[in-house]
């Protein structure tokens, strides 16, 4: 078995990707733990999926370093593949064919034969509970059955390490919960890393034991998901407001809050004890003649943090950098 350098198991160093003057991935380093569950976390276009597919060896890389268990994915690019499982984003099983001969078929790709094929397509079968739907074609699937199929086939071969790319992107929000149930004992029964790309705050905070926030093919940055919201320093009092950046010049003048930003109509405040601050702000705003339209206090999710260091809220890729970044993916394949 391949051991990683000092319990790492991914190693990236300076990673970036330029598609002509677009920069999808910019000077990207992290390491991601053995066995652990690590999420990059962004919107469409963060360079998330740029990311795994230079990790996977998809996609080359402009300049950097980047290593599977030690293995270059640049210059050692069948080492790392059979260290690896992907599972994409878009859909990629046979509709013609069932569940066993999608698996049987990607168990042949990699050399996994006889009883030992047979052994671990049960498994997986098992392990995702589509064993009594092997036979059925997968049009007859529905799409979260056929994401736990895709799941089940990106580790058959048993790989160190598997990429999810987006695994729950589509799927009702019952659907998405079992799929994290399936991700959490896979990685729980079978001891292998996973890395995921993911833009739903709620779905990183669930499964990942670090999150790197990605951002414009920038880490801005990477911890525990409750070292990230302990980061904005105790409650989050939001205002909504005609005039919040008024309102945040007072507050920052008068340094009673930790942090503050503002993004639309909303400012968020971080305090230690957004209960008592909260009477404070609200009679700063009508000593200053600012209306409030609404108020509340909570604790901190991951969109706060991410608010917090980009200053908005998760966004869409606007069209012309995902034409750009399709079109240089396509012309790399």
């Amino acid at each position: 078995m391949e051991r990683a350098n000092s319990g790492y198991s991914i190693t990236v160093e300076k990673l970036t990707k330029r598609f002509g003057n677009f920069t999808a991935v910019d000077n990207v380093s992290f390491k991601v733990k053995e066995g652990e569950i690590f999420g990059l976390l962004g919107p469409n276009g963060a360079g998330k999926t740029t990311t795994i597919s230079i990790l996977s060896t998809i996609m080359s890389l402009t300049s950097g370093k980047a290593e599977i268990y030690g293995k270059d994915v640049m210059h050692q690019k069948d080492d790392v593949r059979k260290l690896i499982g992907i599972v994409f984003q878009d859909p990629s099983l046979d509709d013609e064919l069932t569940g066993r001969e999608n698996l049987d078929f990607h168990a042949r790709l990699y050399g996994v034969k006889g009883k030992e094929k047979k052994e671990s397509i049960d498994r997986v079968l098992e392990l995702v509970e589509l064993s009594d739907k092997a036979n059925k074609q997968i049009k007859t699937y529905s799409g979260g059955m056929k994401r736990r199929l895709e799941i089940a086939r990106g580790f058959i071969h048993n790989p160190k390490v598997l990429f999810l790319d987006e695994p729950t992107i589509g799927l009702d929000p019952q659907t998405r919960r079992k799929i994290w149930n399936y991700i959490m004992q896979l990685n729980e029964r079978e001891k292998i890393t996973i890395i995921l790309t993911t833009h739903y705050m709620e779905e990183a905070d669930e499964l990942c034991n670090r999150i790197a926030i990605i951002d414009h093919g920038k880490i801005i940055k990477l911890d525990t998901s409750e070292k990230l919201k302990d980061s904005l320093g105790g409650d989050i009092i939001r205002i909504g407001t005609d005039r919040p950046e008024r309102l945040a010049a007072i507050i920052k003048k008068r340094k009673i809050a930790r942090s503050v930003k503002w993004h639309g109509s909303d400012l968020d405040i971080a305090a230690k004890d957004g209960g008592k601050m909260l009477p404070k702000v609200i009679e700063i705003a009508k000593d200053a003649g600012i209306g409030v339209d609404y108020a509340t206090v909570k604790r901190p999710t991951l969109e706060d943090v991410f608010i917090s260091l980009t200053g908005k809220e998760i966004r869409d890729q606007s069209a012309s950098d995902a034409d750009r970044l399709k079109s240089g993916f396509r012309g790399r394949r």
